[in-house]
């Protein structure tokens, strides 16, 4: 069962530039950043009442990102909704007709497990379900 939105994927071309934005625009503070080497990814999250906004920056060429970037520029990259049991979310996602990234869970930022529904399956969103600890 989903929970509440996790947070949102920002794809930025520099989180050291975005920062300035979300610190001394928006007034947030940066919780911490990562990399996240099995993604080619840089992220910084920054905490917004119980929903964390998760920038996102490639550190390779032919990340996921990086392709996200060349193709729709900086924006919202994805949606993600936390889930108290990832594999029945996929699970009714797929029998729903569903396109799914991924079969099954892998560990993301955070030590987080995340999987991914392709856009085309969620109107043009790409959709996260993660789960474990803030």
């Amino acid at each position: 069962m989903l929970t509440k939105i996790d947070h949102l994927g920002i794809a930025v071309h520099s989180i050291t530039e975005a920062r300035h934005f979300y610190e001394n625009v928006l007034g947030l503070t940066c919780k911490k950043e990562e990399e996240v080497p099995s993604q080619k990814v840089k992220t910084a999250f920054f905490v917004l009442g119980e929903t964390h906004i998760e920038l996102l920056e490639p550190t390779s060429d032919d990340s996921p990102i990086a392709r996200f970037l060349s193709t729709k520029g900086e924006g919202l990259h994805h949606v993600a909704y936390r889930s108290d049991n990832i594999g029945d979310q996929l699970a009714q996602a797929r029998d729903e007709g569903c396109r799914l990234i991924h079969e099954t869970p892998f560990t993301g930022a955070s030590n987080k497990q995340v999987a991914f529904l392709h856009p085309k399956s969620s109107h043009g969103v790409l959709t996260e379900f993660c789960s474990g600890e803030e």
